[in-house]
Parts: C-alpha cells; structure tokens; sequence
C-alpha cells in the first residue's frame, strides 16, 4: 500500500514545481515540469496532465495544495497582462491537477505560507527573495534532496555550476506543502 502524500504546487508558465510530502511534512519527491520550450498554453497544459497523470499512478495523493497566484497588480511588478495570463494558466493547471486525480485543490497565499513555517524574507538583504527561500528549504526539509544544478556555458561565470533555476519553483512547492501540514489543514 502506497504511502498517502501531498501534492503542492507552484504553477508559472515556464515550470510548474511539485512537491509530495507526507502528514508530518517530510519530503517525499520533488521536480518541477520543465514548460519553457513550449510556445502555447495548451502544449503546456498537455505536458502537465502527463506528468499529473503520472504522479498520481505512482502517489496515494490525498490533497492537492497550490500557491495562490498573485492578488492585484503591484507596478514594478509584473505587468497586469502577466498576472491574467498566469492566472488563467494556475486556473487551467488547476483543473487539470482536479481532473488527474478527483480531489479539488486548495489554495494557499504564499505569504501565509511563509510566515506559518517561520520563513522570513529580509527586505534589505542583497540576496534575492528566491534565493532566500531556496536557502532557508536547503536547511529545513529537504537537506538529503538532489537538487537540479547547471554549469554556466559562457561568460564571466563559464563553467561555474549553479542551482537550476526550477530549483526555485520546487523550493516554493515545498514551503506550500510544508505550511499546509504545520497549519493542520
């Protein structure tokens, strides 16, 4: 018998991260579904019930949790053209996280999120938002994970290796997936 988890998501249109952990929290797998060469929403939305499809053939998934998109438009942000079309993407990705598996998901302000795993972003710090988060996911859960990395092709960083950059969107599912059973929801 198959271990019930949790599927939490951070849906973009150029990766969609997933997260399974079980009811205390610990990371059960974690990828994100790489979208970036797809040019329209339904090729990505193609790619994602395959991989939900998947998922749910190997995972007893007993909740779907996805990070709330974004609320209003906030200039210097992302422009108002973005957030609708992320917002019908998170809508389609929805659905199809609904369809796969026939549990309606639930969705969590990420802010929330943060805050109910004790995440806190420092505002002035030179290092980003992203990679604060991926930071503080590297020391509270998933320490053991083999996180995607890349080696730099050209430039002053030529054969640097780096986090991935779906690095970030997994790191996101985890603290939506992580809050979710510290809130006891």
């Amino acid at each position: 018998m198959q271990k019930e988890v949790i599927l939490a998501l951070d849906i973009s249109t150029s990766y969609v991260g997933w997260c399974l952990v079980d009811n205390q929290g610990t990371l059960v797998a974690a990828d994100a579904i790489d979208l970036k060469k797809m040019m329209d929403m339904f090729s990505k939305a193609e790619a994602v019930h395959q991989a939900f499809a998947k998922l749910n053939s190997e995972n007893s998934i007993k909740r779907i949790v996805v990070e709330e998109n974004l609320q209003a438009f906030r200039p210097g942000f992302s422009s108002a053209k973005t957030i609708c079309t992320l917002a019908r993407f998170n809508g389609m990705v929805s659905l199809l996280a609904n369809q796969a598996t026939g549990i309606i998901p639930e969705f969590v302000n990420v802010n929330h999120a943060r805050k109910s795993v004790g995440l806190k972003i420092d505002r002035k710090s030179d290092t980003s938002t992203k990679d604060q988060i991926l930071v503080w996911v590297k020391n509270h859960g998933m320490e053991k994970f083999s996180w995607p990395m890349r080696t730099m092709k050209s430039g002053p960083r030529k054969g640097l290796v780096i986090s991935h950059e779906r690095c970030y969107d997994i790191a996101d599912a985890f603290v939506i997936a992580k809050s979710c059973v510290l809130d006891g929801r």
